[in-house]
């Protein structure tokens, strides 16, 4: 084992999942060992996502999803692995030794990214110091005149890009290459036809090569670019840095300062690098996610100044969609912290729209919703600035629900004085209603809605069972998991508790309350190779890796299996409801013996059934038979039959 994997494993050691998965899941504990919560992976209304404190691991019974604590990390921050080791490490406060990579290009790419964080922490230093000095006074006057305090500024790190288009430039050069600024998305550039020929060939090569050689090579054969060919994308303008979940700052909105119309758009963002994927960051989240789980909702604006305007006034929990439409991976993200949400969007008709369009993928994910709605021409920060905090404490509190929001919108949208009108007004409702997930939930809101439009209920009923049939049109294959006996996860567990066995020193029982001397797997290992009672079941493929396993690994769960052999195991491992006991493993035993012996009579009695069977052949099966029948008889075994259900 390398250094790499000693510290990898070391740290594993020492981060509780319960404690990291708890940073993105609230968990609540649900048995002796295990802690629950709403899956990450997927939209559920009901926990089914369960982390088992002692095998230090997690695993999903709606999804499958299931691994360590490397694992979560790696797929709930879409990260590489030795990035999620590193963000582990950071957590725990532990240095870093040098980590390897799989490939030179999975390496290029994790150092790509650590170098642009870098690219942009100096970035925001630069414009904070900008911002203090005398060239920053109109953007220092701007935000006093929106009723930022120095505290909230600081807070949020807010600072100005100054006019020239060179100054951050030569500041960020003394420290990275002129490419990594290129792609960090902070400047822009342009080429002389020269250069973008150049650019055009190489284009063309790096999608002809087959390796990273041939890259290179073209990379060699062309001239430099020109020095002075980038410049700064954000002029003039005040700088709100975008921040990932741990605050670290991954991109940028730019507010103009200039009235020029040259100066471009009001609010200009960062472009999407590798870093930044505005469709998975939610604005303000690293501030406010402890105060969104403590007052388990959120509130969700539009716009960073909206968002800020919200937070100082004293609301904590409140996030904005980050200059871009609301999307799924934002509602999945949001999802984590809490599944309440009040949607306060500005109440123009753009906005309305948006609403609509962000309380559908809300509904999709299952949230609990209400929307805020504000006086004609308010948004939140002129709101708040206009009429004070409490005022929109008191606005927050009378919030409406969902669909008594888009019934309000229907109604005045669709006059219901006539049956046309009241058509128009079923038909604008029902696309909401249909992205509802749960049926009686459904069947709810169209009598609601049949009551408040003055609609027979059955007619509207009728178009709802039309327009939701596609929710029910496919049919749900049984899982491998659900067709394991309960005879198979009492041996599938005791084989794993050998690793127990290992750790905990010869002859200790891997559960309280058994003999000392009794060993659940030395005695599930001897009945199942002596036998080989697992041939032909479902989990065949499981017990036959945890078998040539034995002791020789500390983590069960990193045992080369498939991905269903793999989920099934966290799926039994995370149900353990009863202590391994002689009686519980010799009662399985018994309870696959049955198995065994029930399927290999039925083959008796097939063999029996075939023509011109020779007399010495038949005598042979009925004698087999007569024992078959009475070992089924063995009251041992007529006990155990209800443990292979």
């Amino acid at each position: 084992m390398t250094s790499s994997d000693n510290f990898k494993e070391t740290l594993k050691q020492q981060a509780d999942i319960v404690r990291i998965v708890g940073d993105y899941v609230k968990l609540k504990k649900a048995g002796a060992q295990n802690f629950s919560g709403l899956c990450p992976f997927h939209a559920e209304k009901t926990a089914s996502f369960s982390v088992h404190a002692t095998r230090q691991f997690f695993h999903c019974f709606g999804c499958g999803e299931s691994g360590d604590v490397f694992t979560f990390v790696q797929k709930v921050e879409n990260i590489t692995f030795p990035e999620a080791v590193r963000l582990i490490a950071q957590k725990l406060g532990v240095p870093m030794p040098k980590l390897s990579f799989s490939s030179p290009a999975e390496a290029r790419d994790a150092q790509v990214r650590m170098a642009l964080q870098d690219v942009h922490v100096r970035a925001v230093a630069f414009f904070q110091e900008c911002l203090r000095r005398e060239e920053g006074a109109n953007a220092r006057e701007y935000l006093k005149g929106r009723g930022l305090d120095p505290e909230t500024v600081a807070r949020f790190r807010i600072g100005y890009a100054p006019e020239s288009g060179f100054q951050l430039r030569d500041t960020l050069r003394r420290e990275f290459d002129e490419e990594l600024l290129r792609e960090s998305g902070l400047f822009s550039w342009k080429e002389s036809a020269q250069q973008s020929a150049l650019s055009s060939q190489r284009l063309q090569i790096t999608r002809s090569a087959r390796d990273d050689n041939a890259v290179e090579e073209a990379d060699r054969n062309q001239e430099p670019k020109a020095a002075a060919a980038i410049y700064s994308r954000f002029r003039n303008r005040v700088m709100f840095p975008i921040c990932n979940e741990q605050g670290k700052a991954i991109a940028f909105t730019g507010r103009t300062l200039s009235t020029d119309e040259k100066a471009g758009p009001k609010y200009l963002n960062s472009p999407e690098t590798a870093i930044y994927s505005k469709s998975r960051v939610l604005f303000n989240l690293d501030n406010a996610k402890e105060a969104i789980r403590k007052l388990e909702y959120s509130i969700l604006v539009e716009g960073q100044m909206d968002c800020i305007s919200v937070y100082a006034a004293g609301f904590h929990n409140v996030i904005a969609s980050s200059g871009t439409a609301f999307t799924e991976l934002q509602a999945k993200l949001l999802g984590r912290f809490s599944k309440n949400v009040v949607v306060n969007f500005d109440p123009d008709t753009a906005g309305a729209r948006a609403t609509e369009r962000t309380l559908g993928l809300l509904v999709e994910e299952e949230f609990t919703i209400r929307v805020l709605t504000l006086e004609t021409g308010f948004d939140p920060d002129l709101f708040i600035r206009r009429k004070g905090k409490d005022a929109y404490g008191s606005a927050l509190k009378n919030s409406q629900r969902y669909f008594d929001y888009l019934i309000d919108r229907a109604r005045a949208q669709f006059p219901v004085r006539n049956s046309e009108s009241k058509v128009k007004a079923v038909n604008h409702l029902l696309p909401h209603i249909q992205r509802v997930p749960n049926r009686i939930v459904r069947d709810e809101l169209a009598l609601e809605i049949s009551q408040k439009l003055g609609i027979d209920s059955a007619v509207l009923r009728q178009e709802l069972k039309h327009a939701a049939t596609t929710r029910s049109a496919s049919a749900v294959k049984a899982s491998a998991e659900a067709q394991v006996t309960g005879a198979e996860r009492v041996l599938i567990r005791a084989l794993a508790s050998a690793t127990e066995i290992q750790v905990g020193g010869a002859g200790s029982s891997a559960r309280e309350g058994t003999e000392k001397e009794f060993d659940p797997a030395r005695q599930a290992q001897y009945a199942l190779q002596s036998e080989r009672l697992y041939e032909g079941l479902g989990s065949q493929s499981l017990m036959e890796a945890l078998l040539e396993a034995g002791t020789e690994t500390a983590d069960v769960m990193a045992l080369p299996k498939t991905e269903d052999d793999r989920r099934l195991l966290a799926s039994v491992l995370m149900s353990e409801e009863e202590d391994l006991t002689p009686e519980t493993v010799e009662g399985a035993v018994r309870a696959l013996r049955r198995i065994c012996y029930r399927r290999r009579l039925e083959e008796v009695q097939r063999g029996l059934q075939r023509a011109g069977l020779p007399l010495e052949e038949r005598q042979a099966l009925l004698q087999e038979k007569v024992r078959l029948k009475r070992a089924l008889m063995d009251p041992g075994l007529a006990d155990a039959g209800s443990k292979a259900s």
